[in-house]
């Protein structure tokens, strides 16, 4: 019992991070209609800008992490304004070859810059652990896991609160009716992208310091992004969100009951099952984003 509080404890921690790559990738989607295969290269920006920042700049820890999100947020406008912005209206397979093309750019630039070795960021908090009972947990990853639900609720209260938040719902409900009723689709979708970007920048950012930051990191974290937005239900952020918990929990148990070699199979071996039996996703809500 004390191992699965253990491994209950990690899963929160770590889904907290896969929530947000999956709430950024499914409001792009949900809103632009835009297969962003960048978002892995941005959650690896984000912890290439934090690397850059605290161990070359030698900037405070918390200062850098604010930095590393609004990095990644121009990154994202800068990607939107440059590439997507004249595709709004190509079809979906011309705007995937210039993502993927965008996303193999972005990782050879990482590694020419930062060449292949992994780098590791330090952080301020204590070696010690936090131990309550039998389970305990690192003081950055309880850091990690506070963050990121406050970028998920934030999130919420963006689209949810604010005028901003109504525009972008009008947006996917119907982009033509609602740019017909004033809304302005390419500053929608300015602010989308950079949004979606600026959290997969967090989660790369946040995660950097408790792992290892080099190039290829973001590949699995992209596939892992996706595999959450479809578990979740495509334009669902209550789906990505849960998604992202239930994609860690089952890693989690499949790391320590089978094989921590097993660790990513377990969580896509379960979306492979939902799938066969709900292809839309479990939350697949095609009438709202939110």
């Amino acid at each position: 019992m004390d191992q699965f509080l253990q491994h209950v404890v990690n899963a929160l921690i770590l889904g907290g991070t896969y929530a947000l790559l999956g709430i950024g990738l499914t409001l792009i989607f949900g809103i632009m209609r835009v297969v962003n295969f960048t978002h892995g290269e941005l959650y690896a920006f984000g912890a290439y800008m934090m690397y850059m920042l605290v161990m070359v700049l030698g900037l405070n820890f918390f200062v850098s992490l604010g930095l590393a999100i609004v990095l990644g947020i121009l990154l994202g406008a800068a990607i939107q304004f440059i590439l997507l912005r004249k595709l709004r209206d190509a079809d979906i397979d011309t705007t995937m070859l210039v993502m993927i093309g965008a996303w193999i750019t972005l990782q050879n630039t990482e590694q020419l810059i930062w060449s292949g070795v992994a780098k590791s960021i330090d952080n301020p908090f204590p070696d010690s652990p936090l131990v309550i009972g039998a389970v305990s947990a690192s003081w950055t990853r309880i850091f990690v896991l506070i963050v990121a639900l406050a970028l998920i609720a934030g999130s919420y209260a963006l689209i949810n609160r604010t005028k901003l938040g109504k525009a972008m719902r009008a947006t996917f409900q119907d982009r033509e009716t609602a740019a017909l009723m004033g809304v302005n689709i390419n500053a929608i979708h300015m602010a989308t992208f950079a949004l979606g970007s600026g959290l997969a920048a967090a989660a790369g950012a946040l995660l950097g310091p408790v792992f290892v930051v080099y190039p290829t990191m973001g590949d699995l974290a992209s596939l892992k992004a996706f595999a959450i937005v479809i578990l979740g239900g495509l334009g669902n952020i209550a789906g990505a969100t849960i998604g992202g918990f239930i994609l860690a929990f089952m890693e989690e148990l499949g790391a320590g009951y089978i094989s921590s070699g097993y660790r990513d199979a377990m969580g896509f071996l379960l979306i492979i099952v939902i799938l066969l039996f709900k292809p839309t996703g479990l939350f697949a809500r095609k009438e709202r984003i939110g």
